[in-house]
């Protein structure tokens, strides 16, 4: 194993372990760590030596610290912006990985410390057990870059309380710990400090089985620190409405703070995006897993081709993250002049069912 490799992965005990060694980039995915992580896995589903599978990032002054900030958004660019087809293979294969994690089998506990958002919830959603820290800021922010909570975020956020789930993908709202957990997107809270000895722990064990391993992890976890999320009811109220333009128009004319600030946070965002987001997590609440990552799989395609030179996906990201002038040229630019036609697009497969790329998933 290179210590120079951006996956380490290795056999300790009865443990599959996994540790995310790109810290400079806050451990984002590229194309070649997906195929290193479906490499490592797919061998271990089916190995009776490894019991359980754990995985934790790493930060710039060791282990833990930053899980994983999401996908490389700048290969996303240039790979988008040139017509590279590899962006066509990172969205295929990162999302069969995904399906493969929440089909693994075996337990898969995923150590949440630090940035979690975008791709890292991708590799984590799917665990039987995902512990966050003091530390965990975890969001599904892609709104700000004219994307949308992919990598199954359809799937996860449609299934948290209530409609928490539009909340969290119209606006990317960052949690911590305590409402992680509260929203069903963590399982279990570890203080920060106690990670390296767990890790350990499983390393160490001599577990006769995969659910033993789990049950040790579960016994050292500590009592979840109080939820920060205080506006439940506003949330309730404001993202059950029907529609981006009805949301938006409620919170502008509601008095408070919670709303002003949402409201700020959404004009901020791709209007055009917002629609497709709110689609796709209202359609996501009624589909298995597999359709939703092949629906995805249907958006992401058109967020670099439905629109030649208008793509709101390269805009964000150029605004962000290339020349970061944080001054997205959004089209259309305001809420309000969104048709219909243009969000439903998003909605048609540009593939025949038996041509899908993700054809073979199945729940």
């Amino acid at each position: 194993m290179s210590q120079n490799a951006e996956v380490l992965a290795q056999i300790q005990g009865r443990i599959g372990m996994i540790t995310l060694n790109r810290p400079k980039a806050l451990n984002a995915l590229s194309l070649s760590m997906v195929r290193d992580l479906m490499a490592v896995l797919r061998a271990w589903q089916h190995d009776d030596a490894v019991r359980a599978v754990a995985i934790r990032g790493s930060n710039k002054d060791g282990v833990f610290g930053a899980f994983c900030a999401g996908g490389d958004i700048r290969f996303l660019h240039q790979a988008g912006s040139q017509g590279d087809p590899q962006v066509e293979d990172f969205f295929t294969e990162e999302y069969a990985l995904n399906h493969l994690i929440h089909s693994f089998g075996k337990p898969y506990i995923a150590f949440m410390d630090g940035i979690v958002m975008g791709g890292g919830m991708g590799i984590s959603q799917g665990g039987t057990l995902r512990i966050v820290t003091e530390r965990t800021r975890m969001a599904m922010p892609e709104t700000l870059i004219g994307l949308f909570p992919d990598v199954g975020g359809g799937y996860f956020l449609s299934r948290c309380p209530g409609h928490v789930g539009e909340w969290l993908a119209l606006t990317g709202h960052a949690i911590a710990a305590g409402d992680a957990i509260r929203f069903a997107l963590a399982d279990g809270y570890l203080p920060a400090e106690r990670q390296q000895a767990v890790w350990d722990g499983l390393a160490q064990g001599t577990f006769a089985s995969g659910a033993e391993a789990e049950a040790w992890v579960r016994s050292q976890l500590a009592p979840a620190p109080q939820a920060q999320t205080t506006a439940l009811d506003e949330i309730e109220h404001f993202f059950a409405l029907d529609s981006v333009p009805a949301i938006i128009r409620a919170l502008e004319a509601a008095g408070g703070e919670f709303a002003q600030h949402t409201a700020a946070a959404l004009r901020a965002r791709s209007p055009l995006m917002l629609h497709v987001v709110l689609e796709q997590i209202r359609r996501a609440r009624g589909l298995p897993l597999a359709d939703d990552l092949r629906m995805e799989r249907d958006m992401v395609r058109h967020c670099f081709y439905l629109r030649p030179g208008q793509s709101e996906t390269i805009e964000g990201i150029r605004a962000l993250a290339v020349d970061k002038d944080h001054s997205p040229r959004w089209s259309p630019a305001h809420i309000e002049d969104v048709t219909d036609a243009m969000w439903q697009a998003f909605f048609e497969s540009p593939w025949p069912a038996y041509a899908h790329p993700l054809a073979h998933l199945q729940d």
